[in-house]
């Protein structure tokens, strides 16, 4: 007998009232399972020079309705929603990551290929599905244009698993092109998409890209701009809710811009720029709490890619997937990449050789998830085209570019492995100077962090009188104060 309202059942009887549901259960489980195979597999995927993303994929595949169907799953407006909220933080990082100090001297051509190579590369892929596909011409522009975008990350996961650098400012050039293509690839396919509709017109289309591309600069330049300046005064007592805070302005800066009508992901990237090359407090700890979301973001994608495709569909589209994907190899990126680095006197070798890196990944796929959403009539099934060049994009020709890399010369073997710019690290060792504040110095008076220290040299010790001062960002610096500095070299602070 128990009290009256007490239950009889044993205490860890799993019940509807009492304790998580076994759905729950089952599904973390999995969940858990699925990142201890990854990580477990990544060593060997490294080894071969395979993207780690890739087994996420094929895990998708592999529990999706048309696997082992543990997971029913093919509602395109919800994998819509799920694709373009991780897609923000790919998107943010990738511009937080991202360090205009290298970029600088590549800036421009890299912007030319993420804008008229983006172009070309669509146009030319659209006469191609319209001549020998024989879709309509919108159709074949909106296949061109889900694919105009490249995939950094498979691109730099493949160097660093091969210990390649680059020479030449080649990897700036990639990063930059790779990661400010993708707003403009969005923007050609949401243009195509207005096209395809019934009711647009020519002024819809020019009141389109003009708020795509103007609020979308408009709005990530200002929370860019608002929010370092702001960082740079702010101070929280809980250090942890500084990335929250940098959580909230990607987030808001994509809502606001696509909320008065212009390119979101244009928006986040441009304030992921700003705000990765100002000075903040906690900077270090930002990048690496930002690469661990930007991982878990990645994951959701590939994994949600691979649950929304169905392999028993590749069949019917096999052909026209694997003519699109030589064209755009051999044709399409090598036009493209030609136009716009040829006056620049770019050599040959590194023209093929970013023709060749071009790789189509996750954000070729959720654009295609996106068209598809939108219920225009298509002749083709454009997802499962896109998935396809994607899929043999980062397989086969992914797995070729260390070979093509040395082939042509442009391995770099002064550095010892190829990092991406916030993750560029010196691997050789630091030295400590002494360095003396004299009364006439800038830097009396200063913060550390206003006082334009270089940003490879770090303050690791304030000595004042005969008291020693561990330093913060705030700390104010003083005449005759003595800095013990850490840096792989001290020529930066020479130059100042």
């Amino acid at each position: 007998m128990g009290r009256r309202g007490v239950s009889l059942r044993p205490p860890f009887q799993p019940t509807e009232k009492r304790g998580m549901p076994m759905v729950h259960l089952t599904t973390l489980t999995v969940m858990a399972a699925l990142l201890l195979l990854c990580v477990a597999s990544s060593k060997l995927l490294y080894r071969f020079g395979v993207p780690t993303l890739l087994i996420f994929l094929a895990l998708g595949m592999l529990f999706g309705s048309d696997g082992l169907g543990l997971i029913d799953f093919g509602d395109f407006a919800l994998a819509r929603e799920i694709c373009s909220a991780v897609l923000i933080f790919i998107m943010f990082y990738g511009g937080f990551g991202t360090s205009w100090k290298a970029a600088r001297p590549v800036a421009a051509p890299a912007i030319l290929m993420s804008s008229l190579g983006t172009v070309v590369t669509a146009f030319l892929t659209g006469l191609l599905c319209r001549l020998f596909l024989h879709t309509t011409l919108l159709e074949g522009l909106l296949i061109g244009s889900v694919l105009g975008s490249t995939d950094a990350a498979s691109v730099f996961s493949i160097l660093r698993a091969r210990k390649l650098n680059l020479k030449g400012g080649l990897a700036s050039l990639l990063e930059i092109e790779s990661g400010s293509n993708d707003p403009f690839a969005y923007m050609m396919a949401i243009t195509v998409l207005t096209l395809m509709q019934p009711s647009s017109g020519a002024g819809a289309i020019v009141l389109t890209l003009a708020r795509q591309l103007g609020f979308g600069l408009l709005v990530g330049a200002a929370f860019g701009l608002a929010v370092a300046y702001g960082m740079r005064r702010l101070r929280v007592e809980v250090d942890g809710l500084y990335s929250l805070l940098i959580v909230a302005v990607a987030l808001l800066s994509y809502t606001v811009a696509e909320s008065v009508g212009g390119n979101g992901y244009l928006s986040v990237y441009l304030a992921g720029i700003l705000l990765g090359n100002s000075k903040m407090l906690h900077k270090r700890n930002l990048v690496h709490f930002f690469d661990g979301i930007s991982w878990l973001a990645q994951i959701i994608l590939f994994f949600a890619i691979g649950l929304l495709s169905f392999p028993s569909r590749f069949a019917a589209i096999i052909v026209p997937g694997v003519c699109v994907f030589l064209f755009l190899l051999l044709v399409a990126r090598p036009a493209a990449t030609a136009l716009v680095l040829t006056p620049f006197r770019v050599p040959l070798r590194s023209q093929l050789f970013v023709s060749w890196v071009g790789l189509r990944g996750a954000a070729s796929i959720v654009f295609a998830i996106f068209a598809v959403s939108e219920g225009v009539p298509l002749q083709y099934d454009l997802f499962h085209i896109v998935f396809i060049v994607a899929l043999l994009s980062a397989g086969l020709q992914g797995s070729l570019v260390p070979r093509l890399a040395r082939k042509l010369g442009l391995v770099d073997n002064s550095v010892q492995v190829l990092k991406t710019f916030t993750d560029y690290q010196e691997e050789f060792g630091t030295q400590l100077m002494e360095f003396q504040v004299s009364p006439g110095s800038r830097w009396a008076g200063k913060s550390i962090m206003d006082a334009d220290i270089p940003e490879e040299v770090l303050v690791v010790m304030v000595r004042r009188g005969g008291e020693t001062i561990i330093p913060k960002g705030s700390t104010v610096l003083q005449a005759h104060d003595t800095l013990v500095l850490s840096a792989n070299d001290f020529d930066s602070l020479l130059e100042t």
